[in-house]
């Protein structure tokens, strides 16, 4: 799991902002928060334009070294923060596998250009590679058996990347290692890997509401069969959309799925926002592989507030080992009900994040109203 994030001089973030995973209060209330002593059910506030979508790019910013696809559209020009004479933005990553601790530490020019990487392993530096001077330390690759690499091969491989028509996209060596090297099945970085690989985000943006045909047709593919098809209702009515559903074939070969009353009607032609957004939902967490991490970008936009309250509980239920980070402006969730004040944060205009049990000096109970100390200003100085 990630223990810690943090990034420096990335979009709004020119000063170092962390997410610290592993610094829980002790709290003994609402425990599926908590997995394994590391957050793994996070809300974070802010007020607009304090970066709550950018430090979920930035967090998703991994991604692009393990795959070479971006995570989202390229942003030429708007990637490095624009106050600053710092050349590149720094990515600190920890994570704990087990008796493990994995350090991946990378700076970028731009969002395909490394400037440098580094991987440590239980304190001992494993690599270091600085693409721009062109400086190179693999003396500890035994540690992670993967000493009888062939290092000039990914040399070599550097320089057909720099050939190439798009010079400002760098071979992270992270990535070559574990593509080119036959590795264990039990391999810290096959851990480290598979997790990179199921991180995932959702933005209202990316959500979509709004589809073509071919979006539906493949929505129904995964819901043709009877299983498939009952789960998914369940799950609508676990969010509280209340409803039976039935998927029929057309005359002319397609599939269509309907509300099931006295007439069926039309499921996507009559559904509202909400329950479209939880399609979205349904089809990126819930059907096929399990986020490791999942970052949810105003995941409530559309959902009355007891069905966001629905949606965290199902988290908590369903998937205790995914660690997921929601951001809202919903107060109604800034509760101990479902939440705790570890759990709660506060992303400040001045690019700090700080949990409720460290904005205040109270000691934070079960029985404190935390909406309430909240619009009453309690907060104020962190935000």
């Amino acid at each position: 799991m990630l223990k810690k994030f943090e990034v420096s001089n990335y979009k709004n973030f020119k000063e170092p902002i962390q997410i610290e995973f592993d610094k829980t209060g002790g709290y003994q209330f609402n425990a599926e928060c908590i997995t394994d002593d590391i957050i793994s059910k996070m809300l974070i506030y802010g007020r607009n334009a304090t970066g709550k979508t950018n430090l979920g790019k930035a967090l998703m910013d991994i991604s692009f070294n393990m795959t070479g696809i971006p995570f989202f559209p390229t942003q030429k020009g708007i990637y490095l923060n624009a106050d600053s004479y710092k050349k590149a933005a720094t990515f600190k990553y920890e994570f704990q596998f087990k008796n493990d601790r994995v350090m991946y530490i990378y700076k970028k020019l731009s969002e395909a250009e490394l400037y440098d990487e580094e991987l440590i392993l239980n304190g001992d530096k494993i690599f270091y590679c600085n693409f721009e001077t062109k400086q190179y330390d693999f003396n500890n690759l035994n540690k992670i058996e993967a000493d009888t690499v062939n290092i000039e091969r990914y040399l070599q491989g550097i320089d057909v990347v720099n050939s190439q028509e798009d010079e400002n996209q760098s071979l992270p060596f992270l990535r070559w290692i574990i593509n080119n090297t036959a590795l264990k099945e039990d391999s810290i970085l096959l851990c480290l890997d598979d997790y990179i690989k199921r991180m995932s985000m959702l933005t209202v943006g990316s959500g979509g509401l709004m589809r073509p045909r071919r979006f539906y047709d493949s929505f129904y593919e995964i819901l043709d069969n009877e299983n498939a098809l009952k789960d998914f209702e369940d799950f609508l009515n676990i969010m509280g959309v209340k409803c039976e559903l039935e998927l029929n074939s057309l005359p002319d070969g397609q599939m269509e799925l309907y509300f099931k009353h006295k007439k069926l009607v039309p499921f996507f032609e009559t559904a509202s926002s909400g329950t479209l957004s939880l399609i979205n939902l349904y089809r990126r967490i819930l059907v096929g592989r399990n986020s490791s991490m999942l970052y949810m970008d105003e995941f409530d936009a559309f959902y009355h507030y007891e069905m966001a309250e629905n949606v965290i509980r199902f988290f908590k239920m369903k998937y205790p080992e995914c660690q997921i980070v929601m951001t809202t402006h919903n107060t109604n969730l800034m509760t101990n009900r479902i939440m705790r004040p570890d759990c709660l944060f506060i992303l400040s205009q001045k690019g700090t994040l700080t949990a409720l049990c460290d904005s205040t000096e109270r000691e934070l109970r079960e029985g404190h109203n935390l909406e309430k100390m909240y619009i009453s200003g309690e907060f104020r100085k962190y935000e």
